[in-house]
């Protein structure tokens, strides 16, 4: 089988909940265009999600989230550094933060799958199974779908899926791996989806591709049974509902599980179609740029403010493909990733904003222990006074909120969240929490709302 290059990108991960199953109590409707519909967006460390843990502290999140932001960041740099020496890799990133449940099939079957807005192929196990990791609930049996099909080697979302090959006849197939060595191979088929909208609807989406995983493998545990991709390839979960959607969804997360004081029971959202619109007097709005690989969604930084001091955003680290792409100030040079959780800069501007931070601040600076956070200080009350950090993107400036940038990663010890990467930049979801932010595909453009998504 041929090895598919899949150049995905980041993941969140936020881990997202696609609730997808008929349930009794909800209306089925077939989705219709210009209409509009909400999903619950679940993140891994939350007590909604069955990755919860109660007994991992806040400190462990933390932790976790920073080894698992330079995981992602590792291979969005090595799928960056593939596409300009024009090198086939069938790595992509580690999916990541969010949850989502999801129903596929005639009748329909629940599965649970992680969301990825840094992959594009969604896959599920399937029946037979080879190879398979364990999962809780049961394999999805393409044979007792009445909707299902396998796709045919000459359709288009054969063609444009890199990797794909045809062994077995006229059927697609694929392989992909991720960045941890876990795997997935199997037949590319069309099925019915079935969204479980929060108006207590469930939307019906007929013929929507997605990998029927045969051998799958890796680091995945029971909860999930494989990947929903959010990411802006022509697979994508996104391009596929191109037409029932517009090219549009927005998400608006909540700054939990490193939050204590929301209430556990709330969760983030992600909208779709005319449900994604974000409108209001408060709205920015920055382009969206196209450039490879077209998984990842790419924004242009022109700076950071602290305080009163702007930073303009240049680094002598530049990655590889930013040079390529001639240096005109429009690149890309920061990947918007919800499967990030830190928003990671290139080393010397990270030092030269770290600087002008520790000149600002009026605090006991302290180590932190273990070595993981680089700005950390002395905290009685979880907070710090410190000057508002402010991203300047291409006519859009975001004011961070204080307890997305400094986090109380211990009792008493406050770091901040943002950290030094070589040669890559991603603006992680920690970061824009609490923003109202419309990804539109079609005007190319991303706009934040500042919003309570606690009460959203």
């Amino acid at each position: 089988m041929v090895m598919k290059m899949n150049t995905l990108f980041s993941t969140f991960v936020f881990l997202t909940f696609f609730h997808l199953s008929l349930i009794s109590c909800r209306k089925t409707i077939s989705y219709r265009v210009g209409n509009g519909f909400t999903l619950d967006f679940i993140h891994r460390d939350s007590p909604l999600s069955p990755f919860y843990n109660p007994s991992n502290t806040q400190s462990n999140r933390l932790r976790n989230a920073f080894h698992r932001s330079f995981s992602r960041a590792s291979f969005f740099k090595k799928s960056s550094l593939a596409t300009l020496n024009t090198i086939q890799s069938d790595i992509s990133p580690i999916p990541g933060e969010y949850l989502m449940k999801l129903s596929i099939g005639t009748p329909p079957v629940e599965i649970v799958a992680i969301a990825d807005t840094g992959s594009d192929l969604t896959w599920t196990q399937c029946m037979p199974c080879e190879n398979c990791f364990q999962q809780s609930s049961p394999l999805f049996d393409s044979k007792k779908s009445s909707t299902y099909k396998t796709v045919g080697c000459n359709v288009e979302v054969c063609t444009s899926l890199e990797g794909s090959s045809c062994v077995k006849g006229n059927v697609c197939e694929y392989q992909m791996s991720y960045g941890d060595q876990s795997h997935t191979i199997g037949d590319l088929a069309f099925d019915k989806f079935t969204f479980p909208s929060t108006s207590g609807e469930n939307v019906v989406i007929p013929n929507v591709a997605f990998g029927c995983g045969h051998d799958n493998g890796g680091t995945f545990n029971n909860y999930t049974s494989g990947i929903i991709g959010l990411g802006g390839g022509k697979v994508s979960m996104i391009n596929q509902l191109d037409k029932e959607i517009n090219g549009k969804f927005s998400y608006c997360l909540i700054p939990i599980p490193f939050d204590s004081s929301i209430n556990s029971n709330i969760t983030s959202h992600i909208n779709f179609g005319s449900s994604a619109i974000v409108s209001g007097p408060n709205v920015v709005s920055t382009p969206l740029i196209k450039k490879e690989p077209s998984t990842y969604y790419y924004l242009n930084l022109e700076g950071v403010s602290v305080g009163n001091k702007m930073l303009k955003f240049k680094s002598s680290k530049t990655s590889p493909s930013d040079n390529a792409s001639g240096g005109d100030g429009q690149a890309g040079n920061i990947i918007i990733d919800s499967g990030t959780p830190l928003t990671l800069l290139p080393d010397d501007f990270y030092s030269n904003l770290e600087s002008t931070l520790v000149n600002s601040i009026r605090a006991n600076r302290k180590d932190d222990p273990s070595g993981t956070f680089h700005l950390c200080y002395e905290s009685q009350n979880g907070t710090i006074d410190a000057p508002t950090i402010v991203t300047h993107f291409t006519n859009a400036d975001l004011e961070l909120s204080p307890s997305s940038t400094f986090a109380e990663i211990e009792q008493g010890l406050v770091c901040l969240t943002i950290v030094p990467a070589d040669e890559i930049a991603i603006f992680g979801n920690l970061a824009q929490g609490n923003f109202l932010i419309e990804y539109d595909l079609v005007a190319n453009k991303i706009s934040f709302q500042p919003t309570d998504c606690t009460k959203y």
